[in-house]
């Protein structure tokens, strides 16, 4: 053999050892975004119902940066070299695959040309078409605890800038009236005291938390690092609901914001100098400024069956523990549905059931769906699928099947969790216009 041939020959063995892994992982990646498409046809992941990624190929460089940004996982994957969304309909929009795109290839859009979402009409200041009327957090379409955050700082500076021009009011009402402590709320709050304007907040249960109040226990909520005006940064990326709970009650105490709470909103109307802002009990709030920070979940829907008023039916669970050794019917075939499911089933002599009305979980989380698959595999929680109920009674409920057969389920709790319905019919009657979104781009904060 001559030197050159075995030059050649080195050289190929070493390209040989360098390329094969990279082949191998290209082979795995192909084959993992195979699956991931398979398991969103099954599971219908592969329309999405709000937020999700676009890729515009003539940009995407197929690095993968996106697919290891994503929290959700098999949101994207790579196909032919290419960044695809393969199961749209688990995006909850954190948007981190936008950001760790090299080549701007990514962005954020709200519906599809098939399925539109509904949205209120905001100004890039989150103003509505309602002149003093604003709205910040996943009312606005933007959820995530950083996003509202953000949405909540950008909102009251403008708020802040309009107010210098302005004399005070002459019944001495606060400049703003937030509706809602949750994360948008605390943070126009908290930015309202920081520039100096008088904010009082709204909420319809005791205490501040929004959503994650009524969390299960010790549930992880993801976030990023985000700064809080007057109070400091949030240092925390994944948080279990007691500690995120904690950080509002201490946000709250500290900056001394005006929180009051069981105020449940029903109407506001502009006035002379502002709004005027009613609650179920009957109170009237005045402010310059109202701030919508009420999230879209609005109350929990609810069946509609005979017996759903009874004190054995329940719309959360924050105390899983206190079911221990009873008989369990969760309805519904989401993330709260599965994770309530989970959280009863890991209670000593506790028999679940889950009633849903399809024939397999829809859009549920990866982790979710894994965790609920392996306690059916252990007996662990029983599903009745293609079940709705349609009486609830003190020991047991009645579901149909679909192919109308009826069964009574033998049952000490029932646990609701079919979502919310939207404040849509309240937006409207407070003037606020609403858009249909059929793929539109969302607006950072």
């Amino acid at each position: 053999m001559t030197d050159t041939s075995l030059i050649w020959l080195i050289g190929l063995a070493l390209l040989a050892v360098a390329a094969i892994p990279a082949v191998r992982r290209r082979v795995g990646l192909a084959r993992h975004a195979v699956q991931a498409r398979e398991k969103a046809e099954v599971y219908g992941l592969g329309e999405p119902v709000s937020l999700h990624p676009v890729i515009d190929p003539s940009r995407c460089a197929g690095c993968g940066a996106c697919v290891r940004a994503c929290p959700e996982g098999d949101v994207l994957a790579l196909v032919g070299g290419q960044a695809v969304a393969v199961q749209p309909a688990r995006c909850v929009g954190h948007g981190m695959c936008e950001r760790s795109c090299p080549t701007e290839a990514i962005t954020l859009v709200f519906g599809t040309s098939k399925r539109g979402v509904e949205l209120p009409r905001v100004k890039e200041d989150y103003e509505t078409n309602v002149s003093g009327l604003y709205i910040v957090g996943e009312l606005g379409g933007m959820g995530l605890v950083r996003n509202a955050f953000e949405q909540g700082r950008q909102c009251l500076e403008s708020i802040a800038r309009q107010a210098k021009h302005e004399a005070p009011a002459p019944d001495g009402r606060p400049d703003v009236l937030i509706i809602g402590a949750g994360p948008g709320g605390l943070s126009a709050a908290a930015s309202a005291k920081r520039l100096g304007l008088r904010a009082v907040i709204l909420e319809k249960e005791t205490e501040a938390g929004g959503a994650v109040r009524t969390y299960p226990r010790r549930k992880i909520v993801l976030t990023r690092p985000f700064d809080i005006p007057g109070y400091g940064k949030f240092k925390l990326g994944q948080v279990e609901k007691e500690e995120m709970m904690a950080t509002w009650r201490d946000l709250v105490e500290k900056l001394g914001l005006e929180v009051l709470g069981e105020q449940l909103v029903t109407n506001l109307q502009p006035d002379d100098h502002g709004f005027v802002v009613r609650t179920a009990a009957g109170a009237e709030h005045r402010g310059r400024r109202v701030v919508l920070a009420i999230g879209r979940r609005g109350i929990p829907r609810k069946l509609g069956v005979p017996g759903e008023g009874g004190p054995n039916v329940y719309y959360g669970l924050l105390e899983p523990q206190h079911f221990a050794g009873r008989r369990a019917l969760v309805v519904g075939g989401g993330d709260s549905a599965v994770e309530a499911a989970m959280m009863l089933a890991d209670q000593p002599g506790t028999s679940v059931r889950l009633s849903y009305r399809k024939d397999r979980l829809a859009r549920v989380k990866a982790a979710n769906q894994e965790r609920f698959e392996a306690a059916v595999d252990a007996g662990r929680v029983v599903p009745l699928w293609s079940t709705n109920p349609i009486e609830i009674r003190p020991d047991g409920v009645v579901v149909r099947h679909d192919e109308g057969a009826e069964t009574e389920v033998p049952a000490d709790d029932v646990f609701i969790f079919i979502g919310g319905e939207l404040p849509t019919a309240f937006l409207e009657a407070c003037g606020v216009a609403l858009d249909t979104h059929f793929g539109e781009p969302r607006r950072a904060a």
